[in-house]
């Protein structure tokens, strides 16, 4: 019963992290939206751009409602198709960022007006740091994102292939409703940056790598790849598609900047071996101790800790 309560309590202080987090995320984004992008009739892809559309047509205050009225189709689909757990994340960072859009709005009434150039970085970075934040604490603010999860499954397209087509109409429908294509070229351009941060955000800016090296003198470059950059490794057995040769295949995952020692090490083994490189977007190595521990379970054993001091709970 026990182990049952400490996993009980770790599970909602780790939910709690995850709305704080979207609740920030959510920030970031509405004050992006009001301060860099509505000042200079730039949009957003996905409904949020739609939902700038219209506020541009009738009045910025309205995007919030705009936004949940175009997303409330989309809400149905999350709970019918992805589940429930998914929409609360979803209808909170939806309702979070339309409180925060109406407080900047009504109480911090701050306009960012610079050059284009500022206000596709700045004001793109910020909008991407607080979309993958809500992205990677479980949430999301666009609808399209979800159909294209659904016409995923139904088909043979990618989401982002998905979401792409539908930017391409959103930003052409910008065209023709602000009768120039000067800010639909720019939030596109925008959009670009957002992506990227957002993709930052979401895998992190550390760039692992995975190394497959397939050579006859394994052993040596092994042992060299150990001692000389204390990295571990592991041996997979294989056999030639040609030649029917058995051989050793190295699988070695390395920070980015390891990479070009560790090449060196293996050309100056074997100048003839082969040498396959794969970005990683996460790396999870288990429970193995505290040091393993990633920052978001730190974060939640810390609050745990206080919160059971508070208690007069014993850990």
């Amino acid at each position: 019963m026990k182990a049952q309560a400490t996993y009980g309590s770790r599970s909602i202080f780790g939910e709690i992290l995850n709305y704080f987090f979207m609740l920030f995320g959510s920030f970031l984004a509405a004050f992006s939206i009001e301060v860099f992008l509505v000042p200079n009739d730039l949009i957003d892809g996905g409904i949020v751009g739609v939902a700038m559309i219209f506020g541009s047509l009738t009045k910025s205050a309205y995007i919030p409602i705009f936004l949940i009225i175009l997303n409330a189709p989309f809400l149905y689909m999350a709970y019918r198709f992805i589940g429930k757990f998914f929409l609360l994340h979803f209808a909170f960072a939806v309702i979070t960022f339309c409180v925060w859009f109406f407080v900047i709005n009504n109480f911090l009434p701050w306009h960012f007006d610079g050059e284009s150039l500022e206000v596709v970085v700045i004001g793109g970075s910020i909008l991407g740091i607080g979309l993958g934040i809500i992205i990677r604490y479980g949430g999301c603010l666009d609808g399209t994102e979800i159909l294209g999860i659904i016409i995923n499954r139904k088909t043979g397209f990618s989401v982002g292939q998905v979401v792409l087509v539908c930017n391409i109409f959103i930003f052409g429908a910008a065209g023709i409703v602000f009768q120039n294509w000067h800010p639909p070229i720019l939030s596109l351009i925008m959009y670009m940056v957002v992506i990227k941060v957002m993709d930052y955000v979401i895998v992190g800016l550390d760039e692992t790598k995975s190394v497959m090296i397939i050579s006859a003198k394994s052993q040596v470059i092994s042992d060299a790849i150990m001692h000389e950059l204390g990295l571990g490794l592991t041996i997979m057995y294989g056999r030639g598609g040609y030649s029917g040769d058995e051989r050793e295949i190295l699988y070695v995952i390395a920070e980015r900047l390891q990479l070009a020692e560790l090449k060196e090490i293996i050309h100056r083994e074997d100048p003839s071996a082969f040498i396959a490189i794969e970005n990683l977007h996460e790396v999870s190595y288990g429970n193995q101790g505290k040091g393993m521990l990633n920052r978001n379970n730190k974060l939640e054993m810390l609050i745990k800790n206080i919160w059971n001091k508070k208690e007069g709970i014993k850990p």
